[in-house]
């Protein structure tokens, strides 16, 4: 009997774990918590075991980063998961995820460009005192980006993850939530309206987080792009993230514009999304 890839065997049990989710409910939540939504266990095991091994693989590869004031921590850029990891490569540009959070944000969702070194990264806490200070998950694209945290190692009685869901509106509508990201719990929400961070990591404890970034318009102007690779360098992955050159396969449209290729882009669940919201799915819009 032919064994199964690895990437099929990402995409079927994923595609199983969502098939089994009360859309209806969940769907409502986010948009109760302000595009902000917590989903305890929704990666299968057999997932997160395939990524377990992927984190020690790349371990060589993380960079440790220092903002005063503001974070410390390790970063593994999504250059790197794509040479080494394929299982958490399966995982973000799972068709069967892409179309489950699509319909739960009600956008049509796209990959990051392939030079965006947060399209999917690992975060490592794994010395006393690494955390991360309150912030947005701004969005330098020209559309909305859409943050997905997967826990893979939760060794921690001091790290969560604290969301303010509702900041901007009344301090009185302010609802602060301690999450521990348990292997296979997922956050999804709108980088743009959760205001979060991460509690400092106590002595001999451990946490790695899987990130997957989402957005619905893949261009960025020229600014903001400097500005965003500034802060990689700087905050996330070190100057490695400004030379590194995207060796994309590409195809050709009609009048000779190359564009990226995405297995998406034809979906009909995708197509019906951006017809309901009155904009084109076009993977280079």
């Amino acid at each position: 009997m032919p064994r199964v890839s690895p990437v099929a065997e990402v995409e079927s049990n994923l595609l199983q774990a969502v098939e089994g989710v009360d859309r209806s409910f969940l769907h409502q939540s986010y948009w109760d918590q302000n595009e902000f939504v917590l989903l305890e266990g929704l990666i299968p095991r057999p997932v997160i075991e395939a990524c377990l091994i992927e984190i020690e693989r790349v371990e060589p590869d993380i960079h440790r980063n220092y903002v005063p004031g503001h974070k410390q921590g390790g970063s593994v850029s999504s250059y790197v998961i794509r040479e080494k990891a394929p299982a958490m490569l399966a995982l973000y540009r799972s068709p069967a995820l892409r179309m489950f959070l699509s319909r739960l944000v009600d956008a049509p969702l796209m990959l990051c460009p392939e030079d965006d070194p947060h399209a999917c990264a690992l975060y490592y806490y794994t010395k006393p005192g690494d955390h991360i200070g309150f912030h947005y998950d701004t969005s330098y694209y020209r559309g909305a980006r859409y943050t997905v945290l997967i826990g893979l190692v939760e060794q921690s009685e001091h790290c969560r993850l604290v969301a303010r869901v509702h900041k901007g509106k009344a301090l009185t509508e302010i609802s602060e939530t301690r999450i521990p990201m348990e292997p296979g719990t997922m956050v999804v929400f709108n980088g743009d309206k959760l205001w979060h961070a991460v509690t400092p990591l106590g002595t001999h404890e451990r946490r790695v987080i899987l990130t997957l970034q989402y957005v619905t318009d893949q261009r960025m102007g020229p600014l903001k792009k400097l500005f965003s690779n500034m802060k990689d360098a700087f905050a996330y992955f070190g100057p490695a993230a400004l030379m590194y050159r995207p060796k994309a396969k590409q195809t050709s449209s009609r009048d000779g514009t190359p564009f990226q290729t995405d297995a998406m882009t034809n979906h009909p669940i995708l197509r019906f999304l951006a017809g309901a919201g009155g904009a084109p799915l076009n993977c280079n819009s």
